[in-house]
């Protein structure tokens, strides 16, 4: 619509829409929508015509359906907790933002199936709690876990620090309800773990950030409750050794293996500077460091375990030090300077983000060639590496200098992009591994995704959405 028309047509739309949602599922003034339209890490700031708040999935669907019929672009929105602006309209002032913060609603928890149903804007902190009242467990564990939301979880196929024992979130669900871009519902919520009935369309939906459709509600997996836990952490001295430590846990382990959690000496070191009241957890100097935690369902002691562990990885070379967590307290505070590293970075200033994956027996050596690609462009850059490294998931984030303008930081960030992307995609890794793709990493996807695969995307999203209004100029 043209700017002359769109006052007449947001009338229209909220007159319609109050009639669907009452006037308790509508936000349309500008100060009251602003924290829709704004995401938490104020990069992106768009401009709804309204935000949406359905109560149920049939209001979900006659609003789709009226979005549908005047081809007018929705954008739905979780938790608001994104990091690719994924969910953060853009700012036309056309667009409306759908909201699933009143679905909130856990269905049904049944224990002997070890699954729950829930609605899309449940808190994934209430379904981990919800899942410790039937003795079970829900295992996506993020740190903004007390706000983000299971659809939101959904549509970007989210990850967490357990991806190493349980899988992303596509692993955890069993069955979706879905409303389509023209307002039908798509009823999946199957808690069976057994389907072979045709094409898997919950994966289709998962994973698409918002640009297929509208994930209402879903069946997920409960499991085991873990009761015991050991944790610990090493210092190596260089990648290649921490990998070898955690082919040792594998081996000795197995699926009691959690978390491996890497972070290189300057990511420590930006903590330790700008975190307050957190200590070096060894003595000594070391290039790299990693928290590494085993949990099981049994009281069998794993603290021995991973003594054993520790003791051969010493014995062998692969790590120089190692303290093994002798109680609570010590433990979350060995875990305090891991998710430390997020609010480290934000202190110290402008980072250039990198979320990747690459497979787990190429990450010595991408590190090595990426280290020095940076190097070559300036040496006084700062590399802060540090991820999932049981799962192949880097963070391999640069720290400008100070007193840069925005145009400096623009540059910069599309040279170390190109740098670490291209190299990224030499080892056939992901330039997303956990974030999504959003309006951040679009354009780079054209040019590292193989075209196929992405005529293939293309050809789903015409076919489920021909009128092309579910979340435009994100993902593809």
């Amino acid at each position: 619509m043209n700017r002359q028309e769109q006052p007449q047509r947001v009338h229209f739309l909220l007159s319609k829409l109050e009639q669907i949602v009452g006037p308790e599922g509508l936000v349309s003034a500008p100060e009251d929508k602003r924290q829709y339209d704004t995401d938490w890490l104020k990069k992106w700031q768009g401009d709804s015509c309204v935000v949406v708040r359905p109560a149920t999935t049939l209001q979900v669907s006659q609003v789709m359906r009226l979005c549908y019929e005047n081809q007018t672009p929705v954008v739905t929105q979780g938790g608001n907790t994104g990091m690719s602006g994924g969910a953060t309209p853009d700012g036309s002032g056309a667009q409306v933002l759908l909201s699933l913060s009143r679905m909130n609603k856990i269905r049904e928890v049944d224990a002997l199936n070890n699954s729950m149903c829930v609605e899309g804007g449940v808190i994934l902190a209430q379904v981990q709690k919800a899942a410790e009242q039937v003795q079970r467990y829900f295992p996506l564990s993020l740190g903004s876990e007390g706000s983000c939301t299971i659809g939101g979880n959904l549509a970007t196929n989210a990850g967490g620090i357990a991806v190493l024992r349980y899988g992303n979130m596509r692993d955890m669900a069993l069955g979706l309800e879905v409303v389509l871009p023209d307002g039908r519902i798509w009823n999946g919520l199957r808690a069976l773990r057994k389907d072979n009935t045709g094409y898997d369309l919950r994966d289709l939906f998962i994973g698409s950030e918002g640009t297929l459709g509208v994930i209402t509600a879903a069946v997920l997996k409960l499991f085991p409750r873990l009761t015991t836990q050991a944790t610990a952490w090493v210092g190596a001295s260089s990648m290649s050794a921490l990998l070898h430590m955690l082919s040792v846990l594998y081996e000795q382990c197995g699926q009691r293996l959690v978390a491996f959690e890497m972070m290189s000496a300057e990511a420590l070191d930006l903590v330790l500077q700008h975190v307050p009241a957190s200590n070096s957890p060894l003595q000594g100097q070391h290039a790299f460091h990693a928290l590494i935690e085993l949990a099981d369902t049994h009281t069998d002691s794993l603290t021995e375990m991973l003594e054993t562990c520790l003791e051969q990885g010493v014995e062998k070379g692969y790590i120089d030090d190692a303290i093994l967590c002798m109680s609570l307290s010590q433990r979350q505070e060995l875990w305090k300077i891991r998710e430390g590293i997020s609010e480290a970075q934000v202190r110290a200033g402008h980072c250039v983000k990198h979320d990747i994956a690459l497979p787990i027996s190429a990450l010595d050596e991408f590190v090595v060639q990426a280290s020095a690609a940076v190097s070559a462009l300036s040496p006084g850059l700062r590399l802060i590496n540090f991820g999932h490294m049981g799962d192949g998931n880097l963070h391999f984030n640069v720290l400008l200098p100070g007193g840069l303008g925005s145009a400096e930081i623009k540059t910069w960030t599309q040279t170390l992009n190109k740098a670490v992307h291209g190299l990224v995609h030499q080892y056939q890794g992901s330039i997303s591994a956990e974030h999504g793709v959003g309006q951040l990493r679009r354009d780079e996807l054209r040019i590292y995704k193989n075209p196929v695969e992405l005529e293939l995307m293309m050809l789903l999203k015409q076919t489920l959405d021909q009128n092309q209004i579910m979340n435009p100029g994100k993902l593809l």
